[in-house]
């Protein structure tokens, strides 16, 4: 392995976010982020989408992947099918009870049910490099689902979804109607089947056909539907679970609970129905409540949100048995750079916290360290002050604890 040797996989891969909108990110994110659909049709976006999926490779997933639920789910009329309809054994040596049987979904699909292959960015390249790279632009986790469908069908009925979506055309022509929330921006525990389905009426905001190239963002809450046309139909999903300001109020309630007043138990025999016996107890709880809030440190908040962040979508694969092999031949001139998607942040200069864990660094590594985080591929020998054996030293401990890879390993250089 020369990863001392540049490549084309070194260079920045294309913004992701830009494949997926017609303007650029600051209009974006000023005019549309979280309050206005964006439909962009292929003849204005960078390139289509077939690098990411196709339907050869929805039927490679479904037949020679070994799947298993929950990664596909089979809809037909706006239900979703019981798994055990297309499930079973996986075969001698397999031990499982619910992998994908190929047969079975092919007589579903052709009876008219939409297959959705479910997690993509956790099984198919592509995708996980493409989303990796899409959540590190927003700021927030993303995954990703195909819906295909067959001629003339449509999947689910109206409703909408509580985190932001990007829905990309990849093959065929799907008929899509937009309208407005019924309940703008709706929390994870505010899902459709909680509100009456007769908000889909009237005039929609968007009423168009979608072909291959062509995209459309929706933020949360946006009625949406959607019906293949006259061949067989299939789009990208790509979910973004926004971090909301609501987050900052679970983080604040959850240290709260260091409060001693707020942990008092209420008298014996309050009546908790009487809103009379209950109004002084409030009262003591709003004010405690108050002052403890002012009080919050915003990096004790940060902590808890960011946890929530950086746990939410998983950084660059890395290869196991190539990289352990790279560290353990590892030499002066071999060049590395920061494992991209991971999230980090150092404390004092040589500590180094990590979604699971905390890495503290040997004393006069704080200048490397910082080098290293610039992302930029560093040759190991030039990390500043340190002797050749701390550079090795240090360079081998974070390739093992998956922090660095070799430069050129990126796999997301190429979509």
């Amino acid at each position: 392995m020369d990863a001392g040797r540049s490549s084309a996989r070194d260079r920045p891969a294309p913004s992701a976010l830009r494949r997926c909108v017609a303007v650029d990110a600051g209009t974006f994110a000023r005019e549309h982020w979280g309050s206005a659909a964006l439909l962009s049709r292929a003849a204005e976006l960078p390139k289509p989408f077939g690098d990411l999926l196709d339907l050869d490779a929805v039927d490679e997933l479904l037949s020679r992947r070994g799947l298993r639920t929950p990664f596909l789910r089979v809809v037909r009329n706006g239900e979703v099918i019981d798994s055990r309809q297309f499930t079973g054994p996986g075969g001698v040596g397999a031990e499982v009870a619910d992998q994908v049987r190929d047969d079975q979904v092919m007589r579903l699909f052709a009876d008219g049910a939409t297959v959705v292959l479910q997690g993509l960015h956790r099984v198919w390249p592509p995708l996980i490099d493409f989303v990796r790279r899409l959540g590190d632009e927003l700021g927030h986790p993303c995954q990703a689902n195909a819906y295909v469908t067959p001629a003339s069908s449509r999947g689910f009925s109206a409703h909408y979804d509580v985190h932001d979506v990007f829905v990309l055309q990849l093959a065929g022509s799907k008929h899509w109607t937009i309208h407005p929330p019924v309940h703008p921006d709706p929390l994870r525990d505010q899902p459709w089947n909680q509100r009456a389905p007769t908000a889909a009426r009237g005039e929609p905001l968007i009423d168009t056909v979608l072909r291959p190239g062509d995209a459309m963002y929706l933020p949360r809450g946006f009625l949406h539907a959607a019906t293949a046309l006259g061949e067989v139909s299939a789009h990208l999903t790509v979910g973004v679970h926004v971090v909301t300001r609501f987050a900052l109020v679970d983080a604040l309630f959850a240290l709260l609970r260091d409060e001693p007043e707020l942990r008092r138990s209420l008298p014996v025999g309050i009546d908790a129905a009487d809103p009379r016996q209950l109004a002084p107890h409030l009262r003591a709880v709003a004010e405690v409540l108050c002052g403890a809030v002012q009080a919050v440190q915003p990096e004790a908040v940060a902590r808890a949100v960011r946890n929530r962040v950086w746990t939410g979508s998983r950084p660059e694969p890395v290869l196991p048995l190539a990289h352990a092999q790279f560290a353990g031949e590892l030499r002066a001139g071999d060049v590395v750079r920061w494992r991209a998607g991971l999230r980090c942040r150092t404390v004092d200069g040589t500590t180094l916290e990590l979604p699971d864990r905390t890495i503290t660094l040997p004393d006069g590594t704080t200048r490397a360290l910082r080098t290293l985080l610039n992302g930029a591929a560093v040759r190991v020998g030039a990390l500043p002050e340190l002797d050749g054996p701390a550079q090795l030293d240090l360079v081998r401990r974070l390739l093992r604890e998956g922090v660095l890879v070799p430069a050129g390993a990126d796999p997301a250089a190429s979509p």
